[in-house]
């Protein structure tokens, strides 16, 4: 299992979604550098009691977006990196010649899924990290220990999920299809937090609410990654325990955190997780390939 891991970080370093996702990556950087500076208004802030609030709101919003573009390249690199890990390798003889060895089905998929989730976990915290720095050199307000840890646990958190649900697909989807539908999965989880954002902020007004929150509801719990991404944005900037005190989703305004993950949610997520994982497992030891 270990050996197959390995094997599965050396074939991702030379596939050409790691370049690509540098590549978006150092373009961010740049992008987001500027974006910095320019909603912290050009300088470093002196953190005093005055300008606390502000200094706060503007940090906010400037990880709000850069996170916005964050969890997008964590899911494009997760989702790529493992589309073919079944079905690819069959299609080209691979898997037929690795799984003829004395090698246990469910340890090559260990292997592989471990692989996959370590190298995007490697990028999203180096990602996370990046992030958090630039806005320090341009707000100078840095977020406590307390906050920085659980945020960056449910950052990593949408890795397994998305992984795990690629490589249950590519069971029985080819690469190409098992890509767009990851995509357009990915993309209507992102769509219906959305319209649950609008719902929950009170600037959606059509009939059928009811039926909308229900259809919602349903996509969160298929594809539960942005309430994930909400939730650690909501651990982030301690928005529980600033209720009553400040409303920072009123200065965030379209980028408010809304629709989190309650602790429910989390359970769910590991279960369906760790029921994804265990479907794969499954599989791969029934499968003829």
């Amino acid at each position: 299992m270990i050996a197959v891991w390995g094997l599965t970080w050396k074939e991702l370093i030379r596939k050409r979604v790691t370049l690509m996702t540098l590549i978006m990556t150092i373009l961010f950087w740049i992008a987001y550098w500027f974006l910095a500076g320019a909603i912290a208004g050009g300088e470093v802030h002196v953190v005093t009691s005055l300008g606390l609030l502000e200094n706060f709101t503007r940090s906010a919003m400037i990880l709000t977006l850069g996170f916005f573009f964050g969890a997008f390249a964590v899911a494009f690199l997760a989702i790529f990196s493992s589309v073919a890990a079944i079905t690819g390798e069959a299609e080209t003889g691979v898997l037929q010649s690795v799984l003829a060895r004395p090698i246990k089905r469910w340890k090559w998929f260990m292997g592989r899924w471990l692989g996959f989730v370590s190298y995007v976990a490697i990028y999203a915290s180096l990602l996370y990290v990046s992030l958090h720095v630039i806005c320090w050199i341009h707000t100078g307000v840095f977020f406590r220990l307390e906050a920085l840890l659980p945020s960056l646990g449910l950052f990593l958190a949408v890795i397994p999920l998305l992984v795990s649900l690629t490589m249950v697909g590519s069971c029985y989807i080819s690469p190409l299809g098992n890509g767009i539908w990851m995509t357009m999965l990915y993309g209507m989880g992102w769509l219906g937090s959305m319209i649950g954002r609008f719902m929950a902020t009170g600037r959606l007004h059509i009939n059928g609410m009811e039926t909308l929150e229900t259809l919602t509801g349903l996509i969160k719990l298929a594809m539960p990654a942005d309430a994930l991404q909400q939730r650690m944005l909501s651990e982030l900037f301690s928005i529980s325990e600033l209720s009553g005190l400040y409303d920072l989703n009123s200065e965030l305004s379209f980028f408010s955190v809304n629709g989190a993950a309650s602790n429910s949610l989390l359970l769910y997520s590991a279960v369906y997780v760790a029921a994804l994982l265990a479907a794969g497992l499954l599989i791969m030891r029934r499968k003829d390939f």
